[in-house]
Parts: structure tokens; sequence; C-alpha cells
């Protein structure tokens, strides 16, 4: 009699990806779109329970897969724009490198990658930064490092916190960005402008991008209804930015690639806009140094990679030359470290600095 063959069908998820189902994927897709939207209004509009949804939101954070924090606008920490800089390594002292290269605040962002180089790295001129010691003696001066590459950013066009994970409708996206933060009032252009009850309040959202004037009030010492003026004006002059820290791994996207495209300057523009709205895009900006600019994206596998190569980037004329970078580590994203999927410790205390 014939031996009798079982097949067992492998999941096609990561097991990382399993630590989220339908309902975690639905709540952090809304966050994306308005970080800040009360529990009762996600509630509805993902069509559950309002204590579902805070159970579901208080898992996610107590279990270190998302944080809601706060991006601080630029003229209020930083002296100049970002520099990207890519670094070489001895062989075999990548890791160790990288370690003390996290001992530097002035990094927001730091992968392991492969191809042309061993890191990749975000520098931001903080307050009080020589960012000109930075780059040519304190960055090349740390033990390990052959070479480092840095190009200043000229134009910043899609950053990490637009990138969305695309799988709410249309009407629940509409709802939804009712309560999506709206800069309706004159951005300030130096923490000098900063009361010390606005300077302590935005440390409070930065920290916490959900925060409710009724914390800020008790932290602070002061009545809900001023926490709640200050807090607000706060968001709508752009002080502050809610945003929603999560690994694009646990999503579905664990493939990580930066291009660095040469492109004829008349193309730049029009490249800009239609790369900064691909879905992979996470950061693209223009810069000056040997390329003219900067694709950062995530991808499902290598087949989504290849096609947006081929496909998207080969639509565009204006592009001369790409040269591709693969991340195989992301141990820091908008200064908040990185365990795997996991959340470590974040870098704070910037608004104090200078």
């Amino acid at each position: 009699m014939p031996t009798a063959t079982v097949t067992t069908r492998r999941s096609s998820k990561r097991p990382e990806e399993r630590l989220l189902d339908d309902v975690d994927l639905d709540l952090v897709a809304a966050l994306q779109i308005a970080p800040r939207t009360p529990v009762n209004t996600l509630a509805e509009v993902l069509d559950s329970s309002p204590s579902t949804i805070a159970r579901r939101l208080g898992r996610l954070r107590a279990e270190r897969l998302l944080r809601v924090v706060g991006r601080l606008d630029w003229p209020l920490i930083t002296t100049e724009n970002p520099r990207q800089v890519w670094i070489n390594c001895v062989p075999g002292r990548s890791a160790e490198v990288a370690r003390h290269i996290l001992e530097l605040a002035e990094v927001q962002t730091l992968l392991l990658t492969t191809g042309k180089a061993d890191i990749y790295c975000t520098v931001y001129p903080l307050l009080g930064t020589d960012i000109f010691d930075l780059l040519t003696n304190r960055l090349p001066g740390i033990p390990g490092i052959v070479s480092t590459e840095s190009q200043l950013v000229l134009r910043a066009h899609t950053m990490g916190q637009s990138w969305r994970l695309r799988r709410l409708g249309a009407e629940q996206a509409a709802r939804l960005g009712e309560h999506a933060v709206r800069v309706t009032g004159e951005r300030l252009t130096s923490p000098e402008q900063l009361s010390e009850l606005e300077r302590s309040a935005l440390e409070l959202m930065a920290a916490n991008g959900r925060i409710s004037a009724a914390d800020i009030a008790r932290e602070l010492g002061v009545s809900r209804s001023t926490a709640y003026r200050t807090s607000q004006h706060l968001l709508e002059c752009g002080a502050l930015w809610p945003r929603v820290e999560i690994e694009p791994t646990l999503l579905g996207y664990p493939l990580n690639a930066l291009m660095s495209l040469t492109v004829l300057p008349q193309a730049i523009p029009r490249l800009l806009d239609t790369l900064g709205g691909h879905p992979s895009a996470r950061y693209v900006s223009m810069v000056a140094g040997s390329s003219s600019m900067i694709h950062y994206g995530v991808y499902r596998d290598e087949e989504d990679l290849a096609h947006f190569i081929t496909s998207d980037l080969g639509a565009s004329p204006g592009i001369t030359e790409v040269d591709t970078c693969v991340g195989v580590r992301v141990l820091r994203r908008h200064w908040t470290e990185r365990d795997g999927v996991r959340l470590g410790p974040r870098l704070d205390g910037f608004l104090r600095r200078g």
C-alpha cells in the first residue's frame, strides 16, 4: 500500500508580521493619518468598541511595537539643514563602529547597509553642534571607519511620518483627516520664541504625541484650559508634528533600500513629486553631493524592489544613474533605538541644548 504524504504549508508571513492582526493593522493605519485621534473616534471609524481600541493601543505600547511621538520643527532644534552620510568600515567592524556612532546625539537615523557603503546615517546639526568638526573630525575619527561621504540636504520633500499603511477606505481616511494636525499659524523660527511653559509642554508632547491637555496640566501644574491653549498653539504653529513610530517590518515591509539618484537638473522638481508620492517612500530629498536625490523606501520583498527600480525609476527619463544600498539592520530611526521590530530608548532634551 502506498504511503500517504502529508504536506504542511508554511505561512507566507514572517513571525514578526504575525505580532499584529487586522484590528491592529487598521489601528496603525488610522493613527498614521491622524495620530491624536481620540479613542472613541478611532473606534467609530474602525467599527470597533472604545474598550477594544484602548486595549489594543495599550498592548502595542506595552510591547514596544508602537509609539506616538512628536517631531520638533527643525528651526527649534537645528542650526541648518541635515546631512546624509555614507560610511565605509574596516571589514568585520561595521557593528562596532555603529555602536560608537549611536553615541552621537546628532545622528537621527542609522542603518547597517550593503552596497556602496557599510553604514548610512542622517546627521542633524543640533543647537550647539559644530557641524564641521562633527563631519571632519568626530565622526571620521571613530576607530574602524575607513571613509565617509556626506551630502547636504537641500530639500526634504518627503519625511518618515508621511509614509502610510494603505488599508483604510476613502471615507474612513476622510473622517480621520478631520483630526489631523493642521498648521494655521505662523511658524516659529527660533527656540527663543518659546516661553518656559511652551518649552516644557513641547518636551512632554515630543515624548508622547497623544498626551492630553489634562495630563500636561497635571505634569506642569497649570490649569487644564491653559494646557489646552498652549498645546493647541504649538500644534497650529507647526512647532511639533505627531508621528507614529513603528517598524515597517511589522506591517509587511521588511526590505529597506536607499537609492542615490543622479538626475538631470531640470527633472529634479518633477521627480521629487513623483517619488515623494510613491507608496514605498519614507524619505525623499534633493541633496548636494555625488548624487542629486536620495529615495529611501521600504518594500515587501526583492520582487517589489525590482519592480520599483525597473518600472517606476525606469519610467523617469531624467534619471541618468542609480546606486542602490540595501539596509540589513535598522539601529535607530528618528532618535529612537531599534531592537529588531521593538522600539528602544529615545533621545530627547534637544530644546535644552545651545
